[in-house]
């Protein structure tokens, strides 16, 4: 009795959910055809086209749907993160990217969320905003949201920062290789130099193997251990969830949540070399279709009037995280070539 009553509700939540998910997908599939003819980042696509279809998240059959895929499906895909690096190739890259990597993530965080402060936004916008930045785009910008308290304002705060890094990501992924040409970096330095700085996974190997195979090898390495990164930073970010919700009085959430734990786990799994290639493929590629419907759902939440009234300073904000990386990054580089 129990389990036909267990598989009738969970029949019954699959129909509730099917319209709105669906939606998500069909809008996830656009953006993905959308990205490959015409070479911008499919989550920008996503999340324009979701708010494009923002009036089926009003009172309909594809609300909960909807509100499921930008929060269920953006945990999964996140979790899911974790088949894409090994412990091995972290350690390959030897201590001087690790430190170079570890304080260009950590100083940009804290300078983000001093300027924050500075500019009147709460110390979450700042760590939403650095991290984005410092990790790896839009990924850590969803991870970070699904980790930081509820708001009022957060969808709205989550969904510039997608926007804002994806553009600039973007932007990076041009203007980036040309300037690493300029100072006549060599390969490995410009791979640093490209990993380090480029927000997103995407632009970084596009960027890279613009300029040469060991660029892009090294690029590839090295942003993937910003997207390690995002493990402790969510834990940081849970840090703070729990004070404000022991000041506020109310139920502290877990120390780590269930989607930081299971990247953690597989990261640790696919270090141990036991998942089949194929298996990894099709982990990485649900991930993916994961985040860019969990995207999708966020576009179709917010309203385009909203994202008007965000103003000048939040995008001043953004604009000198990503040129203080920039510079961070080129200095450590320097002091990595004064050591070496």
């Amino acid at each position: 009795m129990q389990l036909a009553a267990r598989l009738s509700f969970a029949s019954a939540q699959a129909r509730l959910l099917a319209p709105g998910v669906l939606a998500c997908a069909v809008v996830g599939a656009a953006s993905g055809f959308l990205a490959e003819h015409y070479g911008a980042p499919v989550m920008l696509f996503a999340l324009l086209l979701g708010m494009a279809m923002n009036f089926l998240s009003t009172d309909g059959p594809c609300r909960p749907g909807i509100e499921f895929s930008a929060r269920q499906l953006l945990r999964i895909g996140i979790a899911l993160l974790g088949l894409r690096i090994t412990i091995a190739q972290v350690a390959a890259l030897g201590w001087g990217p690790v430190g170079l990597v570890v304080l260009s993530v950590v100083l940009t965080i804290v300078v983000s969320m001093l300027a924050a402060r500075l500019l009147g936004f709460r110390n979450e916008f700042g760590l939403l905003t650095g991290g984005a930045t410092a990790i790896c785009g839009a990924s850590a910008a969803l991870a970070l949201s699904a980790a930081l308290p509820a708001h009022p304002l957060k969808d709205r705060a989550t969904l510039f920062t997608v926007i804002g890094v994806s553009a600039l990501s973007t932007l990076a992924m041009v203007l980036y290789p040309m300037l690493a040409r300029a100072l006549g970096l060599p390969a490995h330095e410009a791979g640093m130099f490209l990993g380090a700085t480029i927000h997103d996974v995407a632009q970084v190997v596009g960027a890279g193997y613009s300029l040469s195979t060991e660029t892009g090898d090294t690029a590839t390495l090295v942003k993937l251990m910003r997207v390690a990164m995002l493990l402790p930073v969510i834990l940081c970010a849970s840090l703070l969830t729990r004070r404000a919700g022991g000041q506020a009085g109310g139920e502290r959430p877990p120390l780590l949540p269930w989607f930081a734990v299971a990247f953690a786990l597989l990261v640790a799994v696919n270090s141990t070399g036991w998942i089949p290639k194929p298996l990894l493929a099709s982990g990485s590629d649900f991930s993916r279709w994961c985040l860019i419907a969990a995207i999708a759902g966020i576009g179709m939440k917010t309203h385009l009037k909203e994202l008007a009234t965000v103003g000048f300073k939040p995008v001043a904000l953004m604009l000198g995280e990503t040129v203080f990386l920039a510079f961070l990054a080129l200095g450590l580089l320097r002091m990595l070539e004064a050591f070496a």
